[in-house]
């Protein structure tokens, strides 16, 4: 990922999280989502079925990686005219600490994490494996 020309956050294999923080959400949801990440079967056993979280790949001595970017734009609603409207996204004094809050989770559960810078514009490279692509939500909310 790169900010301005300069590389700020890499990891090789491993997932990919674009983190959009909804106006409502608190430490609690970023904890049990964080969690859920890092738990969540992702990658492909040796039958190649969707059998292996990152934390299983981890304790199995691979190396993998989350790449953590904020997101601000996953809380568009596009159900009003032609231009999205992100009322729903939290303003950036409450979705940086949570962002912050969420990457410091996955670390805990020692799981390597790179960020981007927040708030900036960013370009990302990624080699989608399969594809596959999920979209998580907060289980309890």
């Amino acid at each position: 990922m790169r900010v301005e020309g300069e590389v700020v956050g890499a990891i090789g294999s491993g997932v990919l999280v674009l983190l959009g923080v909804m106006e409502g959400d608190g430490a609690a949801e970023v904890e049990r989502l964080a969690s859920k990440v890092a738990q969540f079967r992702f990658f492909g056993d040796a039958e190649g079925r969707m059998n292996l979280s990152a934390l299983d790949l981890l304790e199995a001595g691979q190396e993998v990686g989350v790449l953590v970017v904020s997101q601000f734009t996953l809380a568009a609603d596009g159900r009003k005219g032609r231009r999205p409207s992100f009322d729903k996204a939290a303003a950036p004094a409450l979705a940086e600490p949570l962002y912050e809050r969420f990457c410091a989770c996955l670390r805990t559960q020692g799981l390597p994490v790179e960020t981007g810078v927040f708030g900036a514009s960013m370009a990302i490279e990624l080699i989608n494996d399969g594809p596959a692509t999920f979209v998580l939500d907060d289980p309890a909310g």
